[in-house]
């Protein structure tokens, strides 16, 4: 079965539809470093095919670099990562690029699924209240100007307006129901419809699907008109863990520090049934520096949440005057958030975790800092296997922006059991 990533950021979708037997004809990324992260996770799984993963641990050892490890692999398993833009203008030369890997790549030289989902930022409740700062600040100057990320959907029409495939899915925030009074969404709902979909739309919670993180989405999934399939129904996976457990084999750090090596622990069974093997090595997981300021706070909303107050959080007012920056009390008063570690799921991992960690502090007061690309990455369900390209900042942008693996890889399965007609 053959699919197209679509937006594909750091490969989330594509892992889950991977690990389901699916076969990669092509996945768009505009952004460099999340299209590296792609390849290289490419890398990993050719070689794990041809059982050659010491190829991929050397390079994770940084005994070799990353060209020497892309060496090691095939030009037409690297070259299914198109490192392009998604607009208007570029999908004519992406759609020659795609008709050529399926005629050259594909046993079957059709698309059977296309996934993936146009930037959310527009959507998002919080992005809409700043992006509409900024809107009325350009329309001022341009009364016609608008975000062009509202609009991503309909070159994801494009796509299957050419491929046809036998269904697809459609990942985005709530918000896109009702962003700018729910005009974009009617316009997908008569998009698709014109172009021969049948559609179902639910709100799915990653926390169903195994993922130690509280993640609301809406997910889309069309199948082609008069061919008798269905949005699959999807039994909720009951948690045996905490967050601590998810966390615990990972050895503790200070603010700036590294951790290189696991914890001498076994792991619960949830981290080794789905994120770590033996033969892992830990990278990324490497903590932000912090000033002493926010370390001091970072310890208070510990001790609040975990040992004071038991499950309150720190209020931005309760913060004593000396540690406070700003005079404003009401927006965002709960912008230090603790990581709760006895309870089965995190609040949901975002992409601001790369300008502050702030939202995301690590439990442990004797750390006192904010969580690392590693420990975030366990939280949405990425294995330790996964290396993400670029730097820290960068890293932390994949991560929060990224589909759930745990949760792609069991969308997949049920996709291809109506496929495959089982």
């Amino acid at each position: 079965m053959n699919y197209i990533d679509l937006f594909a950021g750091a490969g989330g979708l594509s892992e889950g539809f991977l690990r389901a037997g699916f076969h990669d004809i092509a996945h768009i990324e505009m952004n460099p470093d999340a299209a590296n992260t792609l390849k290289t996770r490419l890398a990993y799984w050719h070689l794990k095919r041809s059982n050659n993963l010491d190829i991929y641990y050397s390079y994770l050892h940084c005994e070799i670099s990353r060209d020497e490890l892309y060496s090691h692999i095939p030009d037409e398993v690297l070259a299914a990562v198109l490192n392009y833009e998604m607009s208007a203008k570029s999908v004519r030369g992406l759609f020659k690029r795609i008709d050529k890997r399926l005629e050259c790549q594909a046993e079957e030289k059709r698309v059977n699924v296309i996934v993936g989902g146009p930037p959310c930022q527009a959507y998002s409740l919080v992005g809409r209240a700043k992006q509409k700062i900024k809107e009325d600040t350009l329309k001022k100057e341009n009364p016609s100007a608008d975000d062009e990320r509202k609009y991503l959907y309909r070159v994801y029409c494009q796509f299957l307006r050419r491929y046809k495939p036998d269904m697809f899915v459609f990942e985005n925030v709530p918000g896109l129901l009702s962003a700018d009074n729910g005009k974009h969404w009617q316009d997908i709902l008569k998009k698709l419809n014109s172009i021969g979909y049948e559609i179902d739309t639910k709100e799915l919670n990653a926390r169903d699907f195994g993922v130690p993180q509280d993640r609301k989405r809406i997910i889309i999934i069309g199948w082609s008109k008069g061919s008798q399939r269905c949005f699959p129904a999807f039994q909720s996976v009951e948690a045996t863990w905490t967050v601590s457990d998810i966390l615990s084999d990972l050895p503790p750090v200070k603010a700036g520090g590294q951790g290189v090596k696991y914890r001498r622990i076994e792991p619960h069974q949830f981290v080794n049934e789905n994120l770590r093997t033996s033969d892992d090595i830990l990278n990324w997981h490497v903590a932000r520096p912090h000033i002493e300021r926010d370390m001091e706070i970072y310890r208070l909303a510990i001790r609040e949440w975990c040992y004071r107050n038991r499950h309150h959080r720190l209020r931005y007012q309760d913060i004593p005057e000396h540690l406070k920056t700003h005079k404003n009390t009401t927006d965002f008063a709960d912008r230090f958030k603790v990581v709760a570690p006895d309870v089965p799921y995190c609040h949901t991992v975002l992409a601001h975790l790369s300008k502050d960690g702030h939202y995301f502090i690590h439990p442990d007061i004797k750390q006192a800092r904010s969580i690392t690309v590693r420990e975030a990455a366990r939280l949405q369900s990425f294995p330790d296997s996964y290396f993400f390209e670029g730097s820290r900042t960068s890293a932390f942008t994949q991560i929060g922006n990224a589909v759930p693996p745990l949760m792609a890889q069991r969308i997949a399965e049920a996709l291809l059991v109506q496929l495959q007609g089982v």
